[in-house]
């Protein structure tokens, strides 16, 4: 009977508080993309932001506004769609420097048969059928060999550079997946938890009627 008795004093402390508190809240959803660079400010900003009171134990509540969750959620999936297709990119970029090194070694093979051959007819005075002399033939053969080496220098330094890109696009991808999953388990997160609050103040409400 005495706990009755205190319910209109608790029922006008809880109004006055939910008041002065969205007096203090009257933000809309341009403030709140606007309060924010990244996913994890705006989660802030929606706690920080939101409707506060406390019960008659003491405990605080958050009340958040439906339209600050519809924009949240909006901007969350963005990020991830922005991640996702960043991710995409990177894909895309090494499986086209991936063709480029096969390419480059399908040269160096070529090359090095080529090599090859040179090496085993070098001994032989014929070439194209001609009779050369020796130092017609071994002008004409080292310059063959010279470019060839010169050739292959050019393959190994593209090879090294798409390598070296490779590496660095390995890298980028890795930080990617890494960045998107730490973007993915904040959102959650904070969504989780936002949820439970309001969840939380909606089963309140409904117990107070």
């Amino acid at each position: 009977m005495h706990f009755l008795k205190k319910i209109p004093l608790i029922l006008l402390v809880v109004f006055i508080t939910t008041s002065v508190q969205a007096q203090k809240t009257s933000a809309n959803p341009k403030e709140l993309a606007s309060e924010a660079s990244s996913v994890n400010d705006q989660f802030e900003f929606v706690i920080e932001a939101s409707n506060r009171y406390r019960d008659e134990r003491g405990r605080l509540y958050k009340v958040v506004r439906r339209e600050w969750l519809n924009t949240l959620r909006s901007n969350t999936l963005d990020s991830i769609k922005a991640i996702q297709d960043k991710y995409s990119q990177a894909q895309n970029t090494i499986t086209t420097q991936q063709t480029e090194i096969d390419d480059l070694k399908k040269g160096l093979a070529d090359t090095q048969n080529t090599l090859d051959s040179t090496n085993e007819e070098k001994d032989s005075m014929a070439l194209f059928g001609m009779q050369m002399s020796k130092t017609s033939y071994n002008i004409l053969l080292w310059s063959i060999i010279a470019g060839l080496f010169t050739l292959l220098l050019v393959f190994i330094f593209k090879f090294r550079s798409s390598n070296s890109v490779t590496r660095a696009a390995k890298k980028s991808l890795a930080e990617t997946e890494q960045e998107f999953e730490e973007h993915r388990r904040v959102a959650l997160e904070r969504e989780q938890k936002v949820r439970r609050e309001l969840q939380d103040e909606i089963n309140k409400q409904k117990g107070s009627l």
